[in-house]
């Protein structure tokens, strides 16, 4: 693949990922589950766990569609490992969910906001967790993107 040919691979693999993260995001996952995956205990991590399945599954299906049908190329070692890194930062992520202004120890991503400079932020505005989470999962889409990018089959 030349450096243009994986330029392209990435802008598409990177479109690709984030329109079925939207998808899975808003339209596939079951309300049960988004209130309950930020939740404490063993309930919280087995909602998020589905979650995360169907959200890996749709952005896996949508890459293999657009592969396919956009002749992409790719390496599905590498598009395994990108849907794996997708996969496990999105459930990080979504461990905070609806925890974003709590005190105390609360989740890592949390902590991390708020190591980061964005606790007055998360304390002054209900919006700013969820733009956290987004951009959060935007960047690792990006990462994710330049994994899969650049291999051929």
């Amino acid at each position: 693949m030349t450096t243009n040919g994986s330029a392209a691979q990435f802008a598409a693999v990177y479109a690709i990922l984030t329109a079925s993260h939207e998808v899975a995001d808003y339209w596939v996952q079951q309300d049960k589950d988004a209130v309950a995956k930020g939740g404490h205990g063993p309930e919280g991590r087995a909602a998020c766990a589905r979650h995360v399945a169907t959200y890996t599954a749709t952005q896996a299906l949508t890459l293999a569609a657009a592969d396919r049908g956009l002749r992409l190329g790719l390496n599905w070692r590498r598009a395994a490992a990108a849907l794996a890194v997708s996969a496990g930062t999105h459930y990080v992520a979504d461990r905070s969910g609806g925890r974003w202004r709590e005190s105390g120890p609360s989740t890592r991503l949390v902590r991390f906001a708020r190591r980061t400079g964005h606790a007055g932020w998360l304390e002054r505005d209900p919006g700013a967790g969820p733009l956290l989470d987004q951009a959060w999962h935007k960047g690792w889409i990006a990462l994710a993107a330049a994994v899969a990018a650049g291999g051929t089959r």
